[in-house]
């Protein structure tokens, strides 16, 4: 059984794509075993809690330097014995003891067709506002492997989503949302379970 580490920092609407599937018997040889928030009260512990998954909050902004958040994540993780851990809407950067331990074992969803608009900077509205201004007529969603580049990891899936003339950042992060991102990543990981 794969057991499955789930970092999330907001609402969780990824989360819940994952434990919609994992209730339904979509996530063959995956548990969702652990949700790890970077802040306290997010949405998505509740969703955790609600669904009878363990959580546990480490706070970014409690560490002063980078590396000792990197820590304490490895070690979680670690005491867990978590064999995959799903980047859905985690708003830190994985540091590299993280990605070290975790090598080829850490995969995120990103709100675009990767490579455009992505890397630091790019995550939420920002990702749609910049494909808006470019003026894409398609746009998408990604999940990919982590590694030490943000947004730079091998690609696993990926889906188109037509952009809307009357589309705005938010409207279109929603309907990538839905059609894309809550699509792909239990798929990402019913197939990494196997």
């Amino acid at each position: 059984m794969t057991k499955i580490a789930v970092l999330v920092s907001g609402g969780g609407t990824n989360l819940q794509a994952l434990i919609d599937a994992w209730k339904k018997g979509s996530l063959e040889n995956g548990e969702l075993s652990l949700v790890v928030s970077s802040v306290a009260g997010a949405f998505a512990l509740e969703r955790a809690q609600k669904a009878g998954i363990k959580t546990i909050t480490i706070e970014r902004k409690n560490y002063k330097k980078a590396e000792e958040f990197d820590k304490v994540l490895t070690s979680v993780l670690s005491e867990h014995q978590i064999n995959l851990v799903v980047l859905a809407g985690f708003l830190s950067v994985v540091g590299p003891q993280t990605v070290k331990t975790f090598k080829n074992k850490i995969i995120n969803v990103h709100p675009s067709l990767i490579p455009s608009f992505c890397g630091k900077g790019f995550y939420g509205t920002h990702v749609h506002k910049a494909a808006l201004e470019y003026g894409v007529k398609i746009t998408g969603a990604t999940v990919h492997y982590v590694n030490d580049v943000i947004d730079g990891g091998q690609i696993i899936l990926q889906k188109a989503v037509d952009v809307l003339v009357s589309d705005t950042p938010e409207t279109l992060q929603q309907r990538v949302m839905q059609e894309a991102e809550w699509v792909l990543l239990p798929q990402a990981v019913a197939m990494i379970c196997k």
